[in-house]
């Protein structure tokens, strides 16, 4: 049986999109890239356990975020430490005029973008993320949807991560703009080629592990919780896990970390 391309490459890979294909690839993406990364996290600290090693957590459910300020205070925890600790601070953080303490953000956030590699898209990145953290540091730390339930402050936090994603994912400016353009495209244009990638990108697997991973995602379980207390049920089933993972993996070709190229 053929493998499924991932449902994020053939996103934007694509030459046309429309908005349900586009936003599709989207998410696709942005749980692709939390799912590798905190994955592998999650995988250093359980390996240094076994050494008597204590590692820090890295992710704290990043998508629960109900602000963007929340937001990176849970996602890449170490990164966002270093950039803190070592360029926040020495520039002078908040402790001095607000056009200053946003200036400092801006600078902070575009270093961190350049940090994952030399390009204006990465620039793009940091400078979408700063302007977010100077618009909330303007509202005295809240989000300007902080009145909505907390269910659509969440959605609206992880919107805004998604369309910062698309710098993070596309080739170059001209590109992310395309595929700006293509996440507001509900007119129902498109020839055969959108059809046709439609049809691949809402294949079942797709749809499934998309489900399955927002489903993940969302829920309140938190891997360090559940496997912190293991009873003998808990032992048992991430056995059964592990011994299903290496069997996925035993019959896949070689799929190395999406974060090692940054």
């Amino acid at each position: 049986m053929r493998r499924p391309t991932p449902a994020a490459d053939l996103a934007f890979a694509a030459r046309e999109l429309d908005a349900p294909t586009a936003w599709f690839g989207l998410v696709a993406y942005g749980l692709q890239l939390y799912y590798d990364f905190s994955g592998y996290s999650d995988m250093a600290t359980g390996l240094a356990r076994l050494f008597g090693f204590e590692f820090p957590r890295n992710f704290n459910a990043p998508y629960l975020a109900e602000s963007i300020t929340d937001f990176w205070r849970r996602w890449h925890i170490s990164l966002g430490g270093f950039l803190r600790d070592y360029l926040y601070i020495p520039l002078g953080g908040n402790r001095r005029s607000p056009t200053r303490t946003a200036v400092n953000l801006l600078i902070v956030m575009v270093l961190g973008g350049l940090w994952h590699g030399a390009a204006w898209t990465f620039v793009a990145w940091g400078l979408w993320h700063g302007a977010l953290l100077v618009a909330e540091r303007w509202l005295g730390g809240r989000a300007w949807y902080e009145d909505l339930p907390r269910f659509l402050r969440v959605l609206a936090t992880f919107v805004l991560v998604l369309l910062g994603w698309v710098f993070f994912r596309a080739d170059s400016l001209a590109a992310a703009g395309d595929y700006f353009a293509a996440l507001a495209r509900f007119d129902g244009t498109g020839g055969a080629p959108v059809r046709l990638l439609g049809a691949e990108l809402f294949a079942l697997p797709h749809v499934l592990i998309l489900v399955l991973g927002l489903a993940l995602m969302w829920s309140r379980r938190r891997a360090h919780e559940w496997s912190g207390h293991l009873s003998r049920r808990r032992a048992v089933l991430c056995l059964l896990l592990l011994l299903l993972s290496l069997g996925l993996l035993s019959t896949q070709r070689p799929n190395p970390f999406l974060y090692f190229q940054f």
